[in-house]
């Protein structure tokens, strides 16, 4: 890949030869272009530019341009140059390195960097995945009051099929009949862009589809009681019905109708109730709430006015459920992808039947989750349309059965360890991850950058600093522990996540979650403390505390980096994460106690006074971390496959079980990944063949608890003590005693 780039008028300190050798020795990387000095790229060398275009384009080679001030100029130059490649056929890249690195107090020294920035550039981008489709004809629905209602369609109606429903009365609706009006009162509103379904009860007198505003009811009524919203506020009527008699002709007022129940389909939702029909962070696409707040109201008029057509996005998840530990037998374990996704994409498809745990959304005790056949059991169901591509259950998905797909967990990690190599190959030391989003993240690094710039004579910002690597992502939440620790094996000093409006609660505590644990592995090996870091910021005015932030020291890493990839199993990752940590810990400890809240990994604590031995824990494991042994009353445990999901404990018809949140690392970590006897019981041997049959704790429990039976008393009670070959022998030696215990 050809890449060039500017020094922006002199502003950005640009060390080329040093970049050209750290990208050299960078897998992947490429230092074609570097050797080329441009200062005003895009206004005088513009023809810089267009030359490495047609030379490009016919090798169809991707272009990389150190800048993002002009992209747009870029573009339009290489549109209007003959002999160019069109972007779709040769890619053109951008990378901002001037906000990001050059503009800073010690831009000078920000070559290792500069170099991270332009490999991770140069890497193609993520193979496409599979699509979700979405429909629009632009019936559009406004509710609300009349007069905001009439105001919206007014503004929707040239280029929408816009409806309104009125929920309440007052205001005034436009005298021509323009568009379709309904009132009544909304019970129900689900879906998503191109397939929102309402429902709401009618219940006024008035019909709007009779009605022609003739307005002669409006004056007939002696109290006043109908206005131009055309209908009728009971608590002022008095019965007189005046207006009935004057709509006699029309027909549209009925005081005698019943309330009738509506349901409808349409593309787009525009709310103006105070409160949005959603309780959720991430409203469906779609759907915008605007309420009285007239910014909000032209922001959504002009977002729904482009509304119409076929809209495709990525289908931005991947779910194994073979590898789900959301349920199993009716039992509930893990609820951590439920509970965080804010925009109710993902339900339970366990038949629940009152034993539900947690927080899931759209289940109810008692109940079976929505769409979930009754008597079955499963896993969750993800509805696409409403995924918004956070990743946030991706990283609180203790298994791994749910993944990130675009861009995949193995790009992502390709990514980092591409910018921790190239950042180590130019000599750069103390590498802070610096993860934000691809909105209002880079806007806030940006605006950092040129703040620093404008302050670099007498203001106190520094901006962004020379070891911080900033990392756009689609979603902040959308990579976690896995990659995390990754990057710490792979050289990062520290990993931090800024934080905007744009994240809602639920991943801010996730998030928590789970660098708790990941700080408590580093902190257990002897890495000390401060490797991972939530950094919250709202707008330029959060600037200060932003650059205060950045310039927190760095804290200790590993001595070696590894050179493992990021796998596509996230288990994968983290055990080999772990394994070089260890490797090179400064202090390594056998057992790692951590946070309940959100481990992945830990042990079970079994009461031997309670387990019978029935071994239902086995079958309910989704994961093959609990396991028999087919010749010995055992039960045996493999560590390493356990996600603490719960499963075993819910499903212990004794309550024996508990789970014991830790990371074991005994023997090197060789200890949790082989099976170990966790409970072992005492054979029953039956006493008529003595074969074993059973636990003795096992038997004795049936014995006690059937002792006062009276079909269990004699010789039957004798028979609960033999095996299943020996019982049927005994019944048919004593035919007249099989009877009696028959009756």
């Amino acid at each position: 890949m050809k890449t060039l780039i500017c020094d922006c008028n002199r502003t950005l300190p640009l060390d080329r030869p040093a970049l050209a050798r750290a990208l050299s020795l960078t897998p992947g990387a490429s230092a074609d272009g570097l050797d080329a000095p441009h200062s005003l790229l895009c206004r005088r060398e513009a023809a810089a530019f267009q030359r490495a275009a047609i030379s490009t384009g016919l090798a169809a080679e991707p272009l990389l341009v150190g800048c993002t001030q002009e992209t747009n100029l870029f573009l339009d130059l290489n549109a209007q140059t003959e002999g160019a490649a069109p972007v779709e056929v040769r890619p053109i890249h951008f990378v901002n390195l001037r906000e990001t690195g050059g503009w800073s107090r010690d831009g000078a020294l920000a070559t290792p960097k500069l170099a991270a920035l332009i490999a991770a550039a140069q890497l193609p981008d993520a193979d496409p995945v599979g699509t979700v489709a979405y429909r629009s004809a632009g019936r559009c629905v406004v509710i609300g009051g009349a007069d905001a209602a009439s105001r919206a369609a007014a503004l929707l109606a040239d280029k929408l099929e816009v409806s309104l429903l009125l929920d309440r009365p007052g205001g005034a609706l436009a005298q021509a009949h323009s568009v379709a009006v309904f009132a009544g009162q909304l019970t129900r509103l689900g879906g998503w862009l191109g397939a929102f379904d309402l429902q709401w009860t009618a219940s006024n007198p008035i019909d709007l589809d009779l009605c022609t505003r003739c307005n002669a009811c409006i004056d007939a009524c002696p109290e006043g009681a109908i206005d131009f919203s055309y209908q009728v506020d009971l608590s002022a009527c008095k019965s007189h019905r005046e207006c009935v008699r004057v709509c006699e002709a029309a027909g549209a007022i009925d005081f005698q109708r019943e309330p009738q129940v509506i349901e409808e389909r349409f593309d787009l939702v525009l709310d103006l109730r105070l409160q949005p029909a959603f309780n959720r962070h991430q409203l469906p696409q779609g759907y915008f709430h605007a309420g009285a707040d007239e910014a909000r109201l032209i922001k959504a008029v002009l977002a729904l006015r482009e509304l119409t057509g076929e809209f495709e996005k990525p289908r931005f998840f991947s779910y194994r459920q073979n590898l789900c530990a959301h349920s199993r037998n009716q039992q509930i374990g893990c609820t951590a992808c439920i509970d965080v996704c804010s925009a109710g994409a993902i339900r339970s498809d366990a038949s629940l039947k009152g034993k539900l745990t947690g927080k899931s959304r759209g289940a109810v005790p008692g109940q079976p989750a929505p769409g979930a056949p009754q008597g079955q059991g499963g896993g969750v169901v993800v509805e696409p349309h409403l995924c918004v591509g956070c990743g946030a259950c991706s990283t609180v998905c203790p298994s791994g059965a749910m993944s990130f797909a675009y861009p995949s967990t193995v790009d992502q990690g390709k990514r980092l360890r591409t910018m921790l190599t190239a950042f180590a190959k130019a000599g750069g030391q103390g590498a802070a991850l610096l993860l934000h989003s691809q909105g209002a993240g880079s806007r806030m690094i940006d605006d950092l950058g040129r703040a620093a710039r404008a302050e670099r004579r007498n203001g106190t910002l520094h901006g962004v600093p020379a070891r911080v690597l900033p990392v756009a992502v689609w979603h902040t939440a959308s990579l976690g522990i896995d990659l995390w620790l990754a990057a710490i094996a792979q050289g990062a000093s520290q990993v931090w996540v800024l934080l905007t409006d744009e994240e809602a609660p639920e991943y801010r505590q996730a998030l928590g979650e789970q660098m708790a644990v990941a700080q408590a592995i580093l902190k257990g090996l002897g890495y000390g403390d401060d490797h991972f870091k939530l950094i919250e910021t709202r707008d330029a005015s959060d600037l200060p505390a932003l650059d205060a932030a950045l310039r927190a020291p760095a804290a200790r890493g590993v001595p070696r980096a590894a050179s493992f990839a990021a796998q596509a199993d996230k288990r994968g990752t983290l055990e080999l994460a772990i394994d070089h940590l260890l490797a090179c810990a400064p202090q390594p400890a056998e057992t790692l106690p951590l946070p309940a809240a959100g481990s992945p990994f830990g042990s079970l604590l079994i009461d031997t006074a309670k387990c019978t031995m029935c071994l239902s824990c086995v079958g309910a494991c989704p994961e093959s971390a609990l396991l028999d042994n087919p010749d010995r009353p055992q039960l045996r445990f493999i560590e390493k496959n356990c996600v603490q999901c719960g499963l075993c404990a819910t499903t212990c018809p004794e309550a024996a079980i508990s789970l014991a949140p830790r990371l074991w690392l005994a023997d090197e970590g060789k200890a949790r990944k082989a099976a170990r006897v966790l409970h072992e019981a005492t054979p029953y041997a039956c006493i008529r063949c003595a074969k074993p049959f059973g636990t003795l704790q096992a038997i004795e429990a049936m014995i006690s608890k059937l002792a006062g039976h009276s079909a269990f008393q004699g010789a039957a009670a004798e028979r609960l003590k033999m095996c299943g070959d020996c019982r049927v022998i005994d019944l048919h030696s004593n035919p007249f005693e099989t009877r009696i215990t028959d009756l």
